[in-house]
């Protein structure tokens, strides 16, 4: 599920924006591509510092739309590529999974882990 272009995507600079919906409404945050992980049975692993609005979110409905891009990654008609991500998520804090991300980001208190659904090339 996970393209070559969106892996070269996640090594470069770049922001991402993370949209879910709670029973306010919508909330979006932000963190950057570099700190996406993935992890062995496919899911995309991001360390959370904070996110507390995002964790509430994803309690009350799992759905995640995530988009990320590069300037610096040949796209689908010139330089500069995007995707967006359609998935659900969950949020883990503790295990071997939370353990081996937080020996990379120390700061993180958890993992949004989200299971992809589609993950569609935008530019």
């Amino acid at each position: 599920m996970i393209s070559e272009k969106l892996q070269e995507i996640m090594k470069k600079d770049g922001v991402v924006a993370i949209a879910t919906l709670g029973e306010d409404g919508l909330h979006m945050v932000n963190t950057w591509n570099s700190y996406i992980r993935v992890s062995s049975d496919g899911r995309l692993f991001i360390p959370a510092g904070y996110m507390h609005k995002t964790e509430v979110n994803i309690a009350y409905n799992p759905n995640v739309l995530i988009t990320l891009g590069s300037s610096k990654v040949e796209g689908l008609h010139g330089v500069g590529a995007g995707f967006l991500i359609k998935g659900k998520a969950a949020f883990i804090t503790s295990g071997p999974d939370f353990d081996i991300m937080k020996a990379t980001f120390s700061w993180l208190r958890a993992i949004l882990a989200v299971t992809i659904e589609s993950a569609t090339q935008t530019w």
